[in-house]
């Protein structure tokens, strides 16, 4: 029964992952986060040249930019994978299970003796894969223009850093399939998603002291974490622990709400 029912996600997760190189989205995606990883440190390092050019500035006028510190440039690169790369993965995968219930895909699959869990922890897991392969990618390709171009960036804080942004984006993706899950558009979902991260990093900002174990202070652990300043580990560990509680309590909560379906509509 284990084995059946592992062959039945292996299969639903290559089918999975077919689509997403099907629609090239394995290929352009981690490209768009590796274009937003390299534009920091390349544009920070060619300011001077830029505002050079660009500006009406009077003759033998000299601009002096103090040079950026490589770590300060790589928690900058995090910044743009949180406005941009968040978005884009929100828009990719906001009809991952509203868009099959519409089109009667999902009734297809789940009359056959295929669980629900099977069927989500496939989609699941494959938004997780692509997610963290986009990551992985862009914020080496940051990695290796800032120790180029900037200065030297260790290894410890790059790989402590990312690996406490990417369970923020888990988190995030955890939410998208809950949202895509509950409601019919994915529009509405791709919204309550990114309306939930915004609202939980705002109140982790504003209220540190209170929202410091939320899901939404990751972000700010990992630029703590690239800049190897991090001063609170116990909350550091309370956010990571309540955001793992809350993943795995998404995923049941969308299997239920999926089991519970009319007929999966």
């Amino acid at each position: 029964m284990i084995r059946t029912g592992s062959s039945r996600y292996g299969a639903l997760l290559g089918k999975e992952l077919l689509e997403l190189a099907r629609s090239m989205k394995l290929i352009w995606v981690p490209l768009v986060f590796v274009a937003l990883g390299i534009m920091q440190p390349v544009s920070l390092h060619y300011m001077p040249v830029i505002l050079e050019k660009a500006g009406n500035l009077p003759e033998g006028a000299v601009i002096e930019i103090p040079p950026p510190e490589a770590a300060q440039v790589m928690a900058d690169t995090l910044s743009q994978f949180g406005v941009l790369g968040m978005l884009v993965l929100v828009l990719v995968f906001m009809g991952i299970v509203s868009g099959e219930r519409g089109s009667g895909t999902a009734s297809l699959i789940l009359v056959k003796p295929v669980s629900v869990s099977a069927f989500l922890g496939a989609k699941w897991s494959s938004m997780l894969l692509l997610a963290w392969l986009s990551l992985l990618a862009g914020y080496a390709a940051a990695w290796y223009y800032t120790t180029l171009l900037i200065g030297p960036f260790s290894f410890d804080a790059f790989a402590r850093s990312l690996a406490v942004y990417g369970l923020w984006v888990a988190f995030a993706l955890s939410a998208t399939l809950l949202f895509s899950t509950m409601l019919r558009s994915a529009a509405a979902a791709a919204f309550c998603a990114l309306g939930l991260m915004a609202a939980l990093s705002l109140a982790a900002g504003l209220l540190p002291r209170y929202a410091s174990w939320s899901p939404g202070a990751l972000g700010g652990y990992a630029f703590l974490e690239a800049q190897s300043v991090l001063e609170r580990p116990d909350a550091f560990l309370w956010a990571i622990t309540v955001s793992v509680l809350l993943m795995l309590s998404s995923f049941a909560l969308s299997c239920l709400m999926l089991r519970r379906a009319a007929a999966i509509d």
